[in-house]
């Protein structure tokens, strides 16, 4: 461990990512990483896409479709499966690489080939009626979580019109720090809440990334807390670490009232330098590429830019709250 530390003094999310990945390997580890390897893979294909919510919430994913998200991937409308609402869809190969790696007809690997390309299935954002497997579009922040609460709401009243033994699922999202921060979160978390639709779990990616990078430049409120006060059961777990993750699950199966999860991640977990760095949240290139030479004539021009307006400077970065296990 000192010579990790030694190593990786300047980066903390080295360190971290370092001490997860000193745990034991395991069968779920294993899936996640290949979720992980595709939407690498499929985003460098198609140089551009957001391989970093994907690679960080893989282990989160991998329990609940592994453990406890009920569905029949040779029919994938059957009507009574769990709704799987991808509401951070900016990170659709999440979605993508499960829907292949469950067997699912239509999303082969020739299909995520075409990732982000017009006509394939695999689109920058889910779109519902491109695959079976797609609960509902995804584009807007904000707007999955909505889409979520209607679900769970829906069920509820088949199962009072029609009865348990017909309709009997739940409905699981999982929401990036940019959902959260949208006003139509709010009103929904708090109409679930009022209702106590119970059959309703959501993931946060607690990363502390947006897109303007670290959310502390931009929000200080306590999601739990705010949840909390809408009536929903709440917990904090280490996004890495399967055992939590399960066992906050089991929770949420067991609780009266919707549940939020903040599922505390690395963004780009498993890339070897670039964690928690700007270059995860949107594509860069990840393999290195030989600089070209430059003739004398280009490089005199390139030492003449045309002035530029300076800028006033950044905020303070903070560091990561701690989020252990509760």
């Amino acid at each position: 461990m000192a010579a990790i530390d030694a190593l990786n003094a300047d980066n903390p999310a080295l360190v971290a990512q370092a001490e997860i990945l000193a745990r034991p390997v395991t069968k779920e580890r294993r899936m996640a990483d290949a979720i992980r390897a595709l939407a690498i893979d499929a985003v460098e294909a198609a140089k551009s896409g957001h391989p970093g919510m994907p690679m960080g919430m893989a282990d989160v994913a991998t329990v609940l479709w592994s453990r406890f998200l009920k569905f029949d991937a040779a029919d994938p409308r059957w009507a009574d499966r769990d709704r799987f609402v991808l509401s951070a869809g900016h990170g659709s190969m999440l979605l993508y690489a499960l829907l292949h790696l469950t067997g699912q007809a239509g999303m082969g690997i020739e299909e995520l080939k075409k990732f982000r390309q017009l006509h394939s299935p695999a689109a920058g954002h889910p779109e519902f009626g491109e695959h079976p497997g797609i609960e509902t579009t995804s584009g807007p922040l904000g707007q999955g979580i909505a889409t979520a609460v209607g679900m769970a709401l829906a069920e509820r009243m088949l199962a009072a019109r029609f009865g348990k033994s017909l309709v009997d699922h739940r409905t699981w999202v999982i929401a990036s720090d940019g959902d959260l921060m949208e006003g139509i979160s709010h009103e929904a978390g708090s109409l679930a809440g009022h209702l106590k639709l119970d059959r309703l779990t959501v993931l946060w990616d607690d990363n502390a990334i947006s897109i303007d990078g670290d959310t502390s430049v931009s929000t200080s409120e306590d999601v739990l807390k705010r949840f909390a006060a809408y009536g929903w059961a709440v917990r904090r777990v280490d996004g890495h670490d399967h055992a939590a993750i399960a066992a906050a699950l089991s929770m949420a199966m067991r609780s009266k009232k919707p549940t939020m999860i903040a599922c505390r991640t690395i963004i780009g977990f498993g890339a070897p330098t670039k964690p928690r760095a700007a270059t995860d949240r949107h594509w860069v290139p990840w393999r290195r590429r030989r600089p070209r030479r430059r003739s004398a004539g280009t490089m005199a021009r390139s030492r003449s830019p045309k002035a530029s307006r300076p800028i006033g400077p950044l905020p303070a970065r903070a560091a990561n709250p701690p989020g252990a296990p509760g």
